[in-house]
């Protein structure tokens, strides 16, 4: 019988039901428990052992490791997890997703495991659509679940049997019989499937599907599993690309450790490969040279091999973590000025809010600066410093505008998906702070421009007038710590609005008392109008940025 063009997109048809339920699945699962996952990792990294049991646990119950070491990734990059806590992370989510190829060899093959599917969706379907909150989620993890199973019975269906195509083996006897370059090449090809599928667990059953059809040999198919665990590095080095060096860095301990352990294994796959399948055999009661059983032999060697790698790198993670700080250099300080968190598109809403949380606090710092180039233009006596400073104050507005554009266009994803009712108030309250400290980045823009203004037309400020101004300044920087401190809450339940409003409070109040002493000076010979008017301009501007910060608090505690 031919294989043909059809022949391919059942099996392209196959894998993507496969991938589609294993993301309902993981979507699923993050939606009911994201809360209790991040707790998880964030409570259970104290040292790099525990680290190992929680990436193992995670990716367990998420069926990816990708999830895993993208979160693990993103809690990095908001300073949630140091680097060698985060290095046992990622070695534990290398074990926990060999539990998919256990998974796949022992119920997608050994049992007709699609004919469950069907029941799974009587169940997971009314709970999908009926049910409300975490158990509507439940249902679509139990249907994801169905899913996956279906695709890889479609996938073993659609993968004819060797007997119809005997010269598939006869065109990989071409590519086996180069020693250790044979082995290279499937490392190769097992890392080149895992990135077009983007999912090591997907191109694991692809593998484990062929040699259950006697496509590939157990040393072929040895070596392309080798070669999906250094595919499956990519999705953290992407997650990792916009991200600060500190993530770039956790990303490059990930990669590191699965080519050192890929190399060492490269080299001792003869030797070890047929002691492993002697003790499978005796352990398991199969025949490693029955195609049928070469899947189970595969799944003890991916659990084996991740696990004696854990154990020899465990001792060598103070040397990961120098080899990949070295390699990634530290950020200037033009990167404070950019979004730092929100890098990862794909994650859930669930998962995307303690990013976004950080960012909003990132981006409360950013604006907060431009108060400090503010009072070098009131005070500085150097035109060139002065100059500076005024440049900074409209580049930071132009930086404000590009992060709340970001930002928004981040929520807007993720509110695009499904969410939990409290996720959504979150993501609403994160879009409201990001409107408001984008309006300040404005009206510092406008006061630069009156400064701008005023040195044109050569007004200058008396010392009561830029007193005035200084008083103000120093209000609304405390207005500001304020409202950082609030910002970088772990928890937005435990704020409280006193201090911010009594900050705000005093604000409105100088503002009133400067206006009062600027009308009654407006008649004396040596108060110019000009000046006055710029004067009044820029400490009204200066109070309005007083209330865009005492709204960040009240979006905080969720009265906006």
């Amino acid at each position: 019988m031919e294989f043909g063009i059809w022949d391919i997109i059942q099996i392209l048809g196959a894998l993507a039901f496969f991938i589609y339920g294993m993301k309902m699945m993981s979507d699923g699962i993050q939606r009911a428990a994201g809360s209790q996952l991040r707790k998880i990792l964030r409570g259970m990294t104290r040292n790099r052992f525990l680290g190992v049991f929680t990436g193992f646990l995670i990716t367990a119950l998420l069926q990816s490791s990708s999830a895993t070491t993208v979160m693990t990734v993103s809690f990095v990059n908001a300073g949630l997890l140091s680097l060698v806590e985060s290095a046992g992370v990622m070695m534990g989510a290398n074990i926990g997703t060999t539990i998919t190829g256990w998974i796949v060899s022992l119920l997608g093959f050994k049992i007709k495991l699609a004919a469950y599917s069907i029941p799974l969706f009587a169940i997971g379907v009314p709970m999908f659509l009926i049910a409300k909150g975490k158990t509507k989620y439940w249902g679509e993890f139990i249907i994801g679940f169905a899913i996956l199973f279906m695709g890889l019975s479609a996938l073993k269906d659609s993968v004819p049997d060797i007997k119809q195509n005997p010269e598939v083996l006869d065109f990989l006897k071409n590519f086996t019989n180069w020693g250790i370059l044979s082995r290279l090449f499937f490392v190769f090809v097992g890392a080149l499937l895992t990135v077009v599928v983007q999912s090591s667990s997907a191109s694991m059953a692809i593998t484990l599907t062929m040699c259950a059809q006697g496509w590939l040999p157990l040393d072929v198919a040895a070596a392309m599993i080798l070669g999906e665990n250094v595919g499956t590095t990519i999705t953290a080095e992407l997650a990792s690309m916009i991200a600060n060096a500190n993530a770039k860095r956790s990303a490059r301990i990930h990669s590191l450790f699965n080519l050192i352990g890929v190399t060492w294994m490269v080299i001792l796959l003869p030797y070890y490969l047929p002691v492993l399948a002697g003790l499978a055999e005796q352990v398991m009661t199969i025949d490693s040279t029955k195609a049928e059983d070469i899947p189970l032999v595969l799944a003890a060697f991916h659990t084996t091999f991740n696990v004696l790698n854990v154990l020899i790198m465990l001792a060598f993670v103070p040397w990961l973590v120098k080899v990949a700080t070295l390699s990634v250099k530290d950020e200037d300080e033009e990167s404070y000025e950019r979004l730092k968190f929100i890098n990862n598109r794909a994650i859930t809403p669930e998962l995307g809010t303690e990013a976004l949380q950080k960012e909003t606090a990132h981006f409360g710092e950013v604006i907060s600066r431009m108060n400090g180039f503010l009072k070098i233009v009131i005070n500085s006596i150097n035109k060139k410093e002065k100059a500076e400073a005024l440049k900074r104050l409209v580049k930071y507005e132009d930086i404000s505008d590009t992060m709340e554009i970001e930002i928004t266009e981040y929520i807007t994803n993720l509110m695009h998906k499904t969410t939990t009712h409290e996720t959504s108030t979150k993501l609403r309250s994160f879009m409201n702070i990001a409107n408001d400290l984008e309006r300040i980045g404005d009206i510092y823009f406008q006061i630069a421009k009156a400064l701008e203004e005023k040195s044109n037309t050569k007004a200058y400020f008396l010392v009561e007038q830029r007193n005035g101004l200084n008083e103000m300044i120093e209000m609304i920087s405390a207005a500001f710590g304020q409202m950082n401190t609030n910002l970088s809450s772990a928890s937005y339940s435990t704020v409280e609005k006193d201090t911010a409003r009594a900050l705000e409070d005093e604000i409105n109040s100088l503002r009133d008392k400067l206006r009062a002493k600027n009308s009654d000076r407006l008649g004396d010979g040596d108060y110019k109008v000009e000046a006055a008017m710029i004067y009044n301009n820029i400490f009204s501007s200066l109070e309005r940025i007083g209330d865009h910060v005492i709204n960040v608090t009240e979006s905080i505690v969720g009265e906006i």
